[in-house]
């Protein structure tokens, strides 16, 4: 068997025994290392010309992608990239500076470089801040790729008190990971937060906050379209001529200004609840439970 092909299905990176193993005889093997398509990284260690370095590494240090690290090869949300990289390592070798997680594991690997998802998404809770978890686990909730009464079940221990904490905030129908960040906010700021929301005659909106203030958020691209910005515009100006206050914030204000975000929520709340009594309000419904 093509030792690149075998190389190619386990993430480019493999232990020499296990690329014969396969199936690839060692003729072939010397020959795909004199042509170039084949690099020895060190003893008994192989790569594919031009594989992920962030995989290459992993393999060096005989661990597997994990936590922020492999938040990206699973296209999950994050806030910001790993500072070090994360590995799950079973063994004393030390590949500093990196995060080592030793905390076993639930599923077999994605390859030999790359932790499973569900262990990322373990890991990741366990060690990342409240906020930094979140995004990654909800990400991969609302797409349907992880059922979170798998995580509360491993997740039992007197110190995972954090990480159920986390997965308690958990809810489908967020867009955005400035989705999650923002509902987050406004809840734990105890204010009445629904998301996903359908207001007849202005249509969904992102939030409704104490059932008559709208706050939409709008992400790094933010509507360039023409189109799309009328459109918004046009709901914006349907919803104040209905009695509903609208407030927009960007992604600088939801991730690196959130006090400032709810101090002018909370403002427009203190004055829209005198403002804007609720009776007579038009028919609404929340999209997401």
């Amino acid at each position: 068997m093509d030792p690149m092909e075998i190389l190619r299905s386990a993430g480019g990176v493999l232990l020499r025994r296990d690329v014969l193993a396969s199936g690839a005889t060692e003729t072939e093997l010397r020959r795909a290392v004199r042509s170039g398509q084949v690099i020895r990284l060190e003893r008994g260690l192989l790569a594919m010309a031009g594989a992920d370095p962030e995989l290459v590494a992993a393999g060096i240090a005989r661990g597997l992608l994990t936590c922020a690290s492999a938040a990206p090869k699973y296209g999950l949300w994050q806030l910001r990239p790993a500072e070090r990289p994360h590995y799950w390592q079973s063994n004393g070798r030390s590949a500093a500076p990196c995060v080592t997680h030793r905390l076993a594991l639930t599923q077999q690997p994605q390859h030999r470089t790359l932790a499973a998802l569900p262990d990322v998404l373990l890991h990741a809770l366990l060690c990342l801040p409240e906020l930094e978890s979140l995004v990654m686990v909800e990400c991969a909730y609302s797409r349907g790729d992880i059922d979170p009464s798998f995580l509360f079940r491993h997740l039992d221990g007197k110190r995972c008190g954090k990480a159920r904490n986390v997965l308690s905030k958990l809810e489908l129908g967020a867009d955005s990971l400035l989705e999650t960040l923002a509902r987050v906010l406004f809840r734990d700021a105890g204010i009445a937060t629904e998301t996903q929301v359908w207001i007849d005659g202005i249509g969904r909106v992102d939030f409704l906050l104490e059932r008559f203030l709208i706050v939409e958020i709008d992400g790094i691209a933010f509507h360039l379209e023409p189109r799309q910005f009328k459109k918004d515009r046009r709901r914006d100006n349907a919803a104040t001529r209905q009695g509903f206050p609208v407030l927009r914030f960007f992604y600088d204000d939801v991730v690196y200004a959130p006090d400032i975000v709810l101090a002018q929520v909370r403002e427009v709340l203190a004055r829209g609840s005198l403002r804007w009594p609720q009776p007579n309000r038009p028919s609404f419904r929340q999209d997401w439970v």
